[in-house]
């Protein structure tokens, strides 16, 4: 399979059928602005704004952020960097999501969370604004009227949104939020991944009905990124047996001289569903020894392998999942 690089020529493709262009890889925004109680270390606001900077000016042309990463300091530190940049640079995309506060997912807090957003980063209007973790908030009542859907549907007529897109982990929830028919990207995380293939359908689903992919936490938190990883996936606890994949993984990835981190980037960039892989920066460093890894494309011999190591369905992170679960479940107007 031809490797993507950003001298390829599909370096630069169409996100679904938003009609927005993307890159191959998006910067993700969460280290950014620093989560010292996620990756184990803080990153100081100066360097997270450099950091944007070294992107704005490199083949990435996506930067994925939240209102809630870092209580807002990631939207604030890609806002200065734009600015002392003299703004974005022509066909940057800068995603952001809405998120609750204290427990309020309402169609007013939509409101708020846009506005908050417009004060940090310095502009009115959004190409692209995601719905985010929607399995946290089961009673938000997403679909109801005056609920956040409708509050979003109402911000893209008004021309403050351009496209919507939904981003979560939860696959039953994913599901029930694309029954809406609200959104036109979806944002996947931890479920397309070496380890775990729970978003398959989500993103057969997703491509079937001309929604752009995007695909998140690729390193599973930092499971495959490091042998010294904190025990997570997903960001939880991870069972016995994820760890012993990623750690045979890791054994294979050192025979073939092979790194680990680098190949599941590539693994989410060699399927073709997907439109955006999202990979996390906190480091200008890590930014620039990506870019040149995806030159040096990795051995089949290794994709055959690594294949064999991934666990069963049965201990990916949603396979307990059932119709009747009550995580995510979007509220539905009482019968009684």
């Amino acid at each position: 399979m031809t490797a993507v690089t950003p001298s390829s020529a599909d370096w630069l493709r169409p996100l679904g059928t938003t009609g927005l262009v993307v890159s191959a890889i998006a910067a993700g925004g969460g280290p950014i602005g620093g989560m010292p109680e996620l990756f184990g270390y803080d990153v100081p606001e100066r360097q997270g704004i450099d950091l944007v900077r070294d992107i704005l000016r490199s083949p990435i042309r996506v930067i994925d952020t939240a209102n809630g990463y870092s209580g807002g300091k990631s939207e604030q530190r890609i806002g200065d960097a734009v600015r002392e940049s003299g703004g974005l640079p022509s066909g940057f995309l800068v995603a952001t999501k809405v998120d609750a506060r204290d427990g309020d997912y309402s169609g007013k807090r939509i409101r708020d969370s846009i506005r908050e957003s417009q004060d940090r980063l310095g502009w009115e209007t959004f190409p692209l604004v995601q719905l985010h973790d929607p399995e946290f908030h089961p009673d938000a009542g997403f679909d109801l009227p005056g609920g956040a859907i409708e509050a979003l549907l109402q911000l893209r007529e008004e021309g403050v949104i351009q496209h919507l897109g939904v981003a979560g982990g939860h696959v039953p929830t994913m599901h029930r939020m694309l029954d809406s028919g609200a959104f036109e990207v979806i944002l996947t995380h931890s479920r397309l991944t070496l380890l775990d293939r729970s978003a398959d359908e989500l993103v057969d689903r997703a491509v079937d009905g001309g929604l752009g992919v995007m695909n998140a936490a690729v390193l599973g938190g930092g499971l495959l990124a490091s042998r010294g990883a904190k025990p997570l996936y997903g960001f939880r606890p991870a069972r016995p047996e994820i760890l012993a994949a990623a750690k045979s993984m890791h054994d294979l990835a050192d025979e073939l001289g092979v790194s680990l981190a680098d190949a599941a980037v590539q693994h989410s960039l060699r399927d073709s569903r997907v439109d955006v892989t999202v990979v996390g920066f906190s480091k200008p460093a890590r930014l620039s020894s990506l870019l040149a890894s995806l030159e040096q494309p990795i051995d089949d011999e290794f994709w055959r392998r690594v294949d064999a190591l991934r666990p069963s369905p049965g201990l990916w992170l949603d396979a307990e999942a059932t119709t009747n679960t009550t995580e995510g479940r979007l509220a539905t107007p009482s019968k009684g």
